[in-house]
């Protein structure tokens, strides 16, 4: 068996006993929204050092498990905390969980994360709709062999954050009176912040957002035919743009400041995707 194909079954036989529970929607909490689980009516809480070759999380401030309840009536599943690839892992690790996810029974992925604003419209604290992503600096989760039983050799690219959801996410933040921008996200490897030339870049390629994770994610959703949607939170603005040096911790402060309207934004957002799944 491919050794990707087999861990992944291995993960998939360590966890399905230990949680019963059938997820809907499958959430990724970005930096600042790890507390989100206190929204929901949380059923089962599984660590990621009891999964079995389940890769674990060493960022601050990501706790490392997930989180199996209800928004409401909706079943969900929730990562409290990603892997990211500068951890060391390799990509199919990072990945890994988002399969793991689909295998479960969820239909749509709500990808969320804190980002750097590459566009100068924006501004520490908008909060960006994702359109689009460009993720050709890291390493495809597809390469190697084709797992067959999760999606095609060669998996079509135009539409990976579906646009139906998108139409429920603007008018979300409209009923609710919250400004939502729109645009590209850029991954790039990390951990370091980006220079000034390499900001320029991503703005040249048509970037309005940079950050270290998530684009490969949405390969990994779309290759398994996952709806998608995401939303970055503009923690602070690129390296160049403002003549501050940048910090983790100036991250996590502007995350945490506007966590309270996210997690309105994404409240609303996944009870009126639950109702657009069922229809």
């Amino acid at each position: 068996m491919n050794p990707v194909s087999e861990k992944l079954s291995k993960c998939y036989e360590s966890m399905k006993d230990k949680v019963p529970f059938k997820p809907q929607i499958a959430l990724v909490l970005g930096s600042g929204l790890g507390d989100y689980a206190d929204e929901i009516q949380v059923e089962s809480v599984l660590e990621y050092k009891d999964i079995e070759g389940f890769p674990v999380s060493t960022v601050q401030g990501h706790k490392g498990r997930f989180l199996f309840g209800h928004v409401e009536n909706v079943p969900v599943v929730i990562m409290q905390g990603r892997v990211h690839y500068y951890e060391g892992y390799a990509m199919t690790d990072v990945v890994l969980p988002i399969r793991l996810m689909k295998l479960m029974g969820a239909e749509a992925l709500f990808l969320t994360n804190a980002a750097g604003g590459v566009n100068y419209d924006f501004r520490a604290g908008d909060f960006m709709l994702i359109r689009d992503q460009i993720a050709s600096f890291v390493p495809s989760p597809l390469l190697g062999p084709n797992l067959e039983e999760l999606g095609p050799r060669f998996c079509d690219m135009s539409e990976v954050y579906d646009e139906d959801l998108r139409v429920i996410i603007r008018k979300a933040a409209e009923d609710l009176g919250i400004p939502l921008k729109e645009g590209v996200y850029v991954q790039l490897t990390g951990p370091s912040y980006e220079t000034p030339a390499e900001v320029n870049m991503c703005r040249v390629l048509g970037g309005d957002a940079v950050g270290m994770s998530t684009a490969c994610e949405g390969i990994a959703a779309n290759h398994m035919g996952m709806k998608i949607c995401g939303i970055s939170c503009i923690s602070n603005m690129a390296c160049g743009m403002t003549e501050n040096p940048l910090s983790h911790k100036e991250v996590q402060e502007t995350a945490d400041r506007v966590a309270p309207l996210f997690k309105k934004l994404i409240t609303t957002s996944v009870l009126r995707i639950a109702k657009h799944l069922e229809a």
